[in-house]
């Protein structure tokens, strides 16, 4: 299973993990996106089913918990983690709630119902995405980012919890990835920074000012995705615990 797979980064984990071979359950919040990210993986020739649910709430969590236990879930890649833009000024205490309810809490619901059978079968993949910006946090997104620091601590300490059980806990940590959410708060904020307000010509300029990094272009979530598609194969199984940054470097820029 991958949460919030309607899209963006998660919906390309999904289709790489079909093109790998997996039957995997789709996750999301609106029908209709889900359903079309369903189809196209079914046309791509995936053994694809959908579950809807806010994971932000236990109840609707719980459901999702128990489709995920039906289909038989051994892989689960959290994906699922909403952001938002505060600094310290603007970062009132409900919205730290909410970010560390939707990107860590979230999490920790799946984990604590999906693990335990991975525990009873002896194999298991836990994949927590992370973000760069928990190891570089973001002034114009503090409580994200501290939420996302939790989010590599808390899977470290999972890893360790699940020793000798044959299940491994990684985070992958993205840099800037260009996907149509992105894009769009870009040029939404193009005006404000002086900057011209299509894609073409804003790209150069967010990896110049925004996101420098020594591999001198923004990422992709196809290279997301093949981090992910590594650390859930055989070929990762001594591979535990760690934060796989997947950002050109930007963590290394000062």
């Amino acid at each position: 299973m991958v949460t919030g797979s309607s899209g963006g980064i998660g919906a390309a984990v999904a289709r790489r993990l079909v093109d790998e071979g997996c039957a995997v359950l789709v996750h999301g919040r609106d029908p209709a996106r889900v359903g079309d990210v369903a189809e196209r993986l079914r046309a791509a020739g995936g053994a694809v089913d959908v579950v809807l649910g806010d994971l932000a709430d236990d109840d609707s969590a719980g459901t999702v918990a128990g489709r995920a236990l039906e289909w038989g879930v051994e892989i689960l890649v959290n994906n699922a983690g909403p952001f938002a833009e505060h600094d310290w000024d603007t970062a009132e205490p409900a919205v730290w709630l909410d970010a560390v309810n939707g990107n860590v809490v979230s999490a920790v619901r799946m984990i604590r119902a999906l693990v335990p059978g991975m525990r009873e079968r002896g194999w298991g993949r836990v994949v927590n995405v992370g973000s760069r910006a928990a190891t570089t946090p973001l002034p114009n997104m503090v409580e994200y980012s501290a939420a996302k620091a939790a989010v590599v601590n808390m899977t470290t300490s999972l890893a360790r919890h699940l020793a000798g059980s044959g299940i491994t806990a990684n985070t992958v940590s993205p840099g800037v990835v260009v996907t149509d959410g992105m894009r769009q708060m870009f040029e939404d904020g193009a005006s404000a920074r002086g900057w011209p307000g299509r894609w073409a010509e804003l790209e150069p300029l967010v990896v110049a000012e925004y996101a420098p990094n020594p591999t001198g272009r923004l990422g992709t979530a196809a290279d997301i995705s093949a981090a992910v598609a590594f650390l859930v194969s055989p070929l990762a199984g001594y591979i535990n615990g760690i934060d796989l940054r997947v950002d050109g470097g930007i963590a290394l820029v000062p």
